[in-house]
């Protein structure tokens, strides 16, 4: 269940929310001598300002490819570089957008909802063939421990939620 927090949070920080973030280039990668290789592995991701993206690559030589791959991937973000650096300006995000956004995180939210509840299933499933293969487990033993499951559950889609409240309200407020 921790890791679907954990995977939800990695996705929402990567989402283009009308600021800068060096989260935004996570899921970008590069060609760079046949490899495919991560642009926080091959460049220094500064943010110099709220809207503003700095790249500067260890290898002046991969500047092309940075480029290339910023522009094949989802971001929206035309590249601009002087040879040294690469400067990404993250657009203010339409109304529109904005919208769309929240559609799409409260998708994600259920998703990971979803996520957790067949996490709690499957402890069931397992806790009750435990009972029946004589694991040592009485029906009281049982109950306590589905009572068990279902709070811990309930907890962490209460985080869900939290996540994509906060997450919505970033997005709504920029």
């Amino acid at each position: 269940m921790m890791k679907t927090i954990e995977v939800l949070d990695r996705e929402f920080a990567s989402l283009r929310a009308g600021r800068a973030t060096p989260a935004l280039l996570d899921r970008i990668t590069v060609d760079y001598y046949g490899s495919t290789i991560p642009i926080n592995q091959l460049a220094t991701v500064s943010v110099p300002e709220a809207r503003l993206l700095v790249i500067q690559p260890w290898d002046k030589s991969a500047i092309g490819e940075i480029e290339r791959a910023i522009l094949k991937s989802d971001l929206g973000i035309t590249p601009s570089s002087d040879g040294n650096i690469i400067r990404l300006a993250v657009p203010q995000l339409t109304e529109e957008r904005r919208r769309d956004l929240v559609k799409f995180l409260k998708k994600r939210g259920e998703e990971a909802k979803v996520a957790v509840r067949n996490i709690r299933r499957d402890v069931i499933e397992r806790l009750k063939a435990l009972q029946k293969e004589g694991g040592g487990f009485s029906e009281d033993d049982l109950r306590r421990e589905q009572d068990e499951a279902q709070k811990l559950t309930d907890r962490y889609v209460k985080e869900i939620d939290r996540i994509v409240a906060a997450k919505e309200k970033e997005v709504m407020e920029i």
